[in-house]
């Protein structure tokens, strides 16, 4: 092989290289995209993961909990979406929220807000409480009185729940936290709420620390929007009484409540 023959068979094999090493990073980023979408799509559309901020759900919900919320539930509106864009009209593939389902949604005044409580009242329901006892279509909710749940403050003190088991009418029970009654108290003695139609109302299992739909909704919640309503909560995955982040690893142990770990949202 003379000089300029080898010059040329260097050329080639170069050209090859360079060609192989771009189809490579292509198909890199394609993957990259494809992940992305995937990821994207998973989140929309089945599973959205979210995590505990407050005690308004104690004691079914801590703060420190991680959980999944199956976005599937109820069907997709554009507030289902990133940035609640307005691609889905109205709502698709609706299904009935049922009185006693643990709720994400977004706030109807800050939709880039998320809460999550108890579904007590659908369209056409009556709702009232009074003294502190949660009233639905004139009829007070079974009750049963439970142990207290004691704990200790981040100072020391004692606290104190009266945990009571509430018995919604289709037979699903949960258990609610309550401090005391506090006559004439917008949480304790309400007006009578009637839900207007496409919408719900919501309260927080831990009565006395939650801002909920017995307020307006220009200082609480208000009456929920259907569309607003963006999934069920149905497990908790990881649980931390430390306030940590999922990211800060070196925080977590031994503050892990192993207990509830890949448990399911009652």
């Amino acid at each position: 092989m003379n000089q300029e023959e080898k010059k040329e068979t260097l050329k080639e094999t170069t050209k090859s290289v360079l060609l192989q090493e771009d189809e490579s990073w292509g198909e890199f980023i394609r993957t990259i995209f494809y992940a992305f979408i995937i990821a994207i799509s998973f989140r929309t559309f089945v599973i959205q993961p979210f995590s505990i901020p407050s005690e308004s759900m104690l004691k079914n919900l801590m703060v420190g909990d991680f959980l999944l919320v199956s976005k599937a539930s109820y069907g997709f509106s554009k507030h289902s979406l990133p940035f609640s864009l307005p691609i889905i009209p109205d709502k698709i593939f609706a299904d009935d929220v049922q009185r006693g389902d643990v709720v994400v949604f977004r706030l109807p005044r800050d939709p880039n807000t998320y809460y999550i409580k108890r579904i007590v009242g659908t369209p056409g329901d009556k709702i009232q409480v009074r003294r502190g006892e949660l009233y639905l279509n004139d009829k007070k909710l079974p009750r049963k009185q439970l142990d207290d749940y004691v704990r200790e403050d981040e100072y020391g003190r004692e606290e104190r729940f009266q945990r009571i088991e509430e018995t919604m009418p289709s037979g699903k029970t949960y258990v609610t936290f309550d401090i005391s009654y506090c006559p004439g108290s917008m949480a304790d003695d309400t007006d009578a709420f009637i839900v207007p139609a496409g919408h719900y109302f919501a309260m927080g299992d831990n009565r006395d620390n939650s801002q909920d739909s017995r307020w307006p909704s220009s200082v609480g919640v208000g009456y929920i929007p259907e569309a607003n309503i963006i999934g069920k909560a149905k497990w908790i995955t990881l649980s931390f009484d430390n306030y940590s982040a999922l990211w800060e690893v070196w925080k977590w142990f031994p503050e892990e409540r192993r207990e509830r770990f890949f448990t399911t949202i009652k």
